[in-house]
Formats: structure tokens, sequence, C-alpha cells
């Protein structure tokens, strides 16, 4: 299972998942999975939109621990 850094970012920047969601083109539902850990597939073209709508990198995105498993 993977898990993202998105809440950290989003909430660092000071952004509601309403917000993130606009900005990305990537629906409410799918962020609050992604979120709270769910084992959902995820397109590359999702990770982008998500990652420059928080204006980072899709790698930053991922926690390491996760990438270890």
């Amino acid at each position: 299972m993977t898990k993202y850094k998105i809440k950290a970012r989003r909430e660092k920047l000071k952004m509601s998942q309403i917000e993130l969601s606009k900005r990305s083109g990537v629906c409410r539902a799918t962020l609050s999975l992604l979120e709270n850990g769910a084992d959902i597939d995820v397109k590359v073209s999702t990770l982008d939109a998500i990652a420059k709508a928080l204006k980072c990198s899709p790698a930053s995105l991922f926690c390491v621990e996760s990438l270890q498993e």
C-alpha cells in the first residue's frame, strides 16, 4: 500500500480539500481516499495534477516508508 503526504502539504498551504479539488480537477472523494490511506489505483496524471495544484513535485507526495516496503 502506498501512502501519500497530500494532506500535510495541503494543510501547509492552508488549502481545503474542496479548493484542492477545484485546482487539480480531482474529485474531493478521491482526495479524501488518498489522504486517508485507502488502497486505490491512482493514475500518474492524477498525481501530477495534485502535485501541480500543491506546487510540489509528484515524488514529494510519497511517504518514504511506503516506498521501502
